[in-house]
This record gives C-alpha cells, structure tokens and sequence, in this order.
C-alpha cells in the first residue's frame, strides 16, 4: 500500500487489478484510489487537525501584526482586518495543501509504491488523478474548518455574507487543484522529499509574501508591489476577496479559474510522464 503524505496506508494495490485478473477501467481505478485515500484521512483526522493550526497561527500572527493599521490607506474603508485576511489564507492554504501533496507523493515513491503498481495493469496517471482528488477533498475540509473557527474565535463576518464566502472558498480550491499538478509534476521527476521540500518552498514564499495576500499592493515597497502585480496569486486573492467582502469581479475570478486550469493541463502531463518513467 502507499502511505499518504501524513496518514497511515491510503493506496490499495489489490482492488484496483493485478496481473491475470485483467484491470479495471480507469475511472474505476481512481474511483478506488481516491475512496481508499479519504478513508485513510478519516481514520487519521490528526492530519486535518493540524492542518488547520497552521491557518490560524497565521490569523493570529498576521490579524496582530496588521491589525492596527488595517484602518489607514491603502487598507479598503470599512473593512476589518481579519475579513480582509480571511480569503487569502484560503488561497494561501490551499498552496500550502499543493505542496504537501507533492512531498507525500515523493514519499509514497519512496516506499516502494511505484514498484509494485508497475506490476499492476493500471494507468500510471490514475495514481496521480486520485491523489489529485483525494487532497482537493482534505483541503476542502481544511479550508472549512478554518473559516467555522475563523468566525467563531475571530469574529470573521464579510459583507459578501455565505455565498460569497463560499466563492471564495470555491475559487482557492479551483487555484490549489491547479497548481497541485505542479507539485506533482515536481516530485514525479525529483522523486526526493529533501529536493523537493527544497524547491516547494523555494516557490512558494515568494507567491505568498511578494503579494496582496496579507497587505494591498498599495502598501508594498516599491520592487516587491512591481513583483505583486505580476504576481499570480495576487490576482487569486484579490478575486477571493472581492466575492467574500461582496463586490466580485467576475473577471478576476474566471481569470484566476481558466489559469489555474491552463496550469493543470499543461502539468498533469508531464506529472504522468514522469511519474511512469523507469527509476
């Protein structure tokens, strides 16, 4: 079985098709993969657990740290601090979620999963599609979770009321599925959790903090706001905040959606091609 990125075994081998036996089709072997997948969080929920301390440490940090200025310029009127955070720890939540399902794939390799699936007759990539899912379905519940506790220890209510709060989870969903083909893709040819860490971080501070995630781009200094503005995940944020303080602009948001879709299918390919290549 493989192993998750945190939880006990999530992967079957023997239901999906062995040599012999003939294979099933592929929607029914990811339809396995991911079921045994989220069978395996829920037997384990210490991993969502944790996953959601992490959001709210930085609510906690971030909502201190700013919060006292969040009424001066460049902070929009009227809004407090912690509904203008809220949204973009959803994004950046689910960025961080992209990351750790790159480094449990490097994991899973490295156990020796890879092995015994090229013994099964399964399609390679449908590994990498359940694992797609099931991690979209934990940073549901992840996201969730943080936006219940958001609002009830810190008082998160936006203008945009639960429609818009459920666009904007939504969207940072869409974003993190997106590129966590490009995490998968990474350690489909890295194949080291150290290499990979290495380079997910690497990526991913820069996307977080050179952005309009936890100040406007306004209120940057000068190089870092020009690096904001080219900044994906800016864009991302700024759309998931517009739908949750209830003034959306739609074209922020199908932007973000047809990126994050364009970064998949060029991804999920090259995440297949390497995650199918001989070790």
């Amino acid at each position: 079985m493989i192993k998750g990125p945190t939880t006990g075994p999530v992967f079957p081998t023997d239901r999906v098709g062995s040599p012999g036996r003939g294979s099933a089709g592929v929607g029914a072997q990811v339809l396995v993969l991911t079921e045994k997948a989220l069978r395996g969080m829920v037997t384990d929920p210490k991993t969502v657990l944790f996953g959601v301390l992490q959001p709210l440490i930085l609510l906690v940090l971030f909502g201190q740290v700013f919060g006292s200025i969040s009424e001066t310029q460049p902070f929009p009127e009227g809004v407090g601090y912690v509904d203008f955070l809220v949204p973009a720890i959803l994004v950046t939540t689910a960025l961080q979620s992209a990351l750790q399902a790159g480094v449990g794939l490097t994991d899973d390799m490295r156990g020796g999963a890879l092995a015994r699936f090229r013994s099964l007759p399964i399609w390679m990539g449908s590994v990498l599609v359940a694992r797609g899912l099931s991690d979209l379905a934990r940073t549901g519940v992840r996201l969730a979770m943080t936006l219940v506790l958001a609002a009830a220890l810190f008082g998160f209510s936006p203008a945009g009321g639960l429609m818009g709060v459920l666009g904007a989870l939504a969207l940072a969903l869409v974003v993190g599925w997106g590129l966590g083909w490009v995490f998968l893709a990474l350690a489909s040819w890295l194949r080291e959790a150290e290499a990979m860490q290495a380079a997910g971080f690497l990526a991913m501070f820069p996307l977080m903090f050179a952005s309009s995630a936890f100040v406007p781009v306004d209120g940057l200094p000068g190089w870092i706001g020009a690096v904001a503005t080219l900044n994906p995940i800016t864009y991302a944020v700024d759309a998931s905040r517009a739908l949750a303080l209830g003034h959306p602009t739609w074209g922020g948001a199908a932007a973000a959606v047809a990126i994050s879709l364009v970064v998949a299918a060029v991804a999920a390919p090259v995440a297949v091609a390497g995650f199918g290549r001989p070790t």
